[in-house]
């Protein structure tokens, strides 16, 4: 089981497994954060300030909103060694507050990119759960393609706990600077 974020802010305890059969990829992950639902959804769904703290992304930002879902864009370039893969997608996201993110590709470097990320609440810890489907556009060898997606999805799943942990720290301490001004 996956510890808090405070035991591995590298984010090796972010379990991934990737299976790969034929073109099909699938992504498996799961990790824990001390923080609120909110907190964590708030990050999650920051798709106009996600390049701010996602390493590879190099833009995403919101195209349309509709009633219950988003189409938002976004491009960069994963790297992982020698090895370097841009990518670029326009996806349908449906969220159900605070509880679940769908994603549907509509456009891209791939040929399928499905996703479901589930956030469930065990005792103040907030359990991520993310799986991704997807069939790239590339043929990706499959030992080198595991490690580098695993490498990948858990550097960028790391970077959004960090961030829900660096503004959880913010809001705390401009909270205790605003009861210090009210207490003098």
């Amino acid at each position: 089981m996956a510890g808090s974020s405070a035991d591995s802010p590298t984010g090796r305890d972010i379990e991934v497994q990737v299976s790969m059969a034929g073109e099909n990829i699938i992504i498996d992950l799961n990790f824990t954060v001390s923080a609120s639902q909110q907190e964590v959804w708030d990050v999650l769904t920051d798709f106009d300030g996600m390049a701010d703290f996602v390493s590879n992304l190099k833009e995403s930002r919101i195209v349309s909103v509709s009633e219950d879902k988003f189409t938002i864009f976004q491009s960069g370039t994963a790297t992982y060694g020698p090895i370097r893969y841009p990518f670029e997608s326009t996806r349908e996201v449906r969220l159900v507050p605070y509880n679940k993110i769908l994603t549907h590709l509509i456009s891209g470097n791939m040929h399928k990119l499905e996703g479901t990320t589930y956030l469930t609440d065990e005792a103040g810890l907030i359990r991520v759960v993310h799986r991704t489907e997807a069939i790239p556009k590339i043929w990706i060898p499959a030992v080198v393609g595991k490690v580098f997606i695993e490498h990948e999805v858990r550097e960028q799943f790391n970077e959004m706990r960090n961030e829900v942990i660096r503004r959880k720290s913010a809001a705390l301490k401009k909270g205790d600077e605003g009861n210090r001004v009210s207490d003098d």
